[in-house]
């Protein structure tokens, strides 16, 4: 049984009250982060507590504090060990870089693949008070012998339904077998899927289930468009586009072939980009992604590997070159725009014969994405689309909308 707890999205005043030791008030404090966001107001007093929580919420409204304060400031209180589980490797380096924020003397090991075996041994034979892996190379540790988990007194699965959508529920039920059933356990999720459920109704002890957010909601700040052109035009627009808006833009396409191909178009137009997909080795994607951070590159060209853990601050646009193959996907990527309450653009390219795959898109929604021309792009129609309103933009543009 699962208690209900629905926020509004209208924060505390201050991370003061809510049970946070001032070890960390001081660190958050000197970092000028004073106002908590909804699901850190909401889950840091349960997991203080030791109780379990649900945390449904959007990608960047700050989950990784939400848990990483609780679990540290349990772990200072006594011994044992904090497992936080991601489903990439870009995100786990993110997460104990945040974590390591919070307490930089706090020892931990990042457990991932496409990195050195031998330099995470090392860091194992340390005995780090946090683990944050991936489940593959947990596994593959733990079969060798250099990890046991028979100590985790706290476990976080963050970004829960990302990490089953990518068929790692076998080795999360092998991790899940190894660990002491009397244990804290922290879910974060974007959305509450069957699956999450079904994971936090076996494996969680009458958790607090805090959602700020609907499954589907896009921040607020986030506006969104689509345009209708034949495949041969895309190339085109996308020029188009990339001289309208000048800040940093997230790129997503569907396969790593059309990203590699991508790329080297939008650099052939004398942009700065780089590319990020499973096919790139780690220091590879790592290389792409701090040079997207520091300003190095200004487009990211990215499948959805990068749809969801991907915290850069500060993304202009983010543009959907291909639509997602899953359509909860478009929600993850669009939420790397507008993070943190600011205000973000998406822009999406559909073909003629996807009118199902944007009304698909706009079913998790709950809304209707507004369909823009360029002026010099030829526009279609979706083939056999319902009827549509017709109204004038505030641009002056002729926008139609879904129904």
């Amino acid at each position: 049984m699962v208690e209900m707890t629905h926020m509004t999205n209208s924060p505390h005043e201050h991370f003061y009250g809510l049970g946070i030791a001032p070890q960390f008030l001081q660190v958050l404090e000197k970092a000028k982060f004073h106002t908590p966001t909804p699901i850190q107001q909401k889950a840091i007093p349960l997991a203080i507590e030791g109780k379990d929580v649900v945390g449904i919420a959007q990608t960047g409204t700050g989950k990784t504090f939400a848990f990483g304060i609780p679990m540290m400031q349990r772990l200072a209180q006594k011994s044992g060990l904090g497992l936080v589980l991601v489903p990439t490797r870009e995100l786990a380096v993110q997460v104990e870089k945040s974590l390591h924020f919070l307490n930089p003397k706090m020892k931990m090991a990042v457990l991932i693949g496409g990195a050195s075996m031998e330099h995470q041994i090392q860091s194992l034979r340390q005995h780090p008070r946090i683990l944050v892996a991936t489940p593959g190379r947990l596994i593959d540790h733990m079969r060798q012998g250099y990890v046991s988990l028979r100590e985790v007194m706290i476990l976080v699965l963050d970004e829960a339904d990302r990490m089953l959508d990518m068929g790692f529920a076998p080795q999360i039920q092998v991790i899940l077998k190894s660990i002491p059933k009397d244990r804290q356990t922290l879910f974060f999720s974007a959305t509450m899927s069957p699956e999450v459920m079904r994971l936090t109704a076996t494996h969680m002890k009458l958790p607090t289930q805090v959602e700020i957010a609907k499954s589907g909601t896009v921040a607020e700040k986030v506006t969104q468009e689509v345009f209708v052109v034949h495949k041969d035009s895309k190339r085109k627009l996308l020029e188009k586009v990339l001289i309208q808006y000048g800040g940093t833009i997230l790129l997503f396409v569907r396969t790593k072939i059309g990203a590699q191909k991508l790329t080297r178009y939008v650099r052939g137009l004398g942009q700065n980009a780089a590319e990020i997909h499973s096919d790139r080795s780690f220091g590879q994607r790592r290389e792409a992604l701090e040079g997207f951070k520091s300003g190095k590159y200004r487009i990211l060209v990215a499948t959805d590997v990068a749809a969801r853990g991907l915290d850069v601050s500060g993304i202009e646009l983010v543009i959907n070159y291909d639509l997602p193959d899953d359509s909860e996907n478009y929600v993850h990527r669009i939420g790397r725009t507008g993070r943190a309450g600011n205000p973000g653009h998406a822009i999406s390219f559909a073909t003629p014969d996807q009118g199902k795959d944007v009304r698909d898109i706009e079913s998790i929604m709950r809304t209707a994405l507004p369909v823009s021309q360029h002026p010099e792009i030829p526009s279609e129609s979706f083939v056999a689309q319902a009827p549509q309103r017709v109204f004038s933009s505030n641009k002056g543009r002729r926008r139609r909308m879904l129904r």
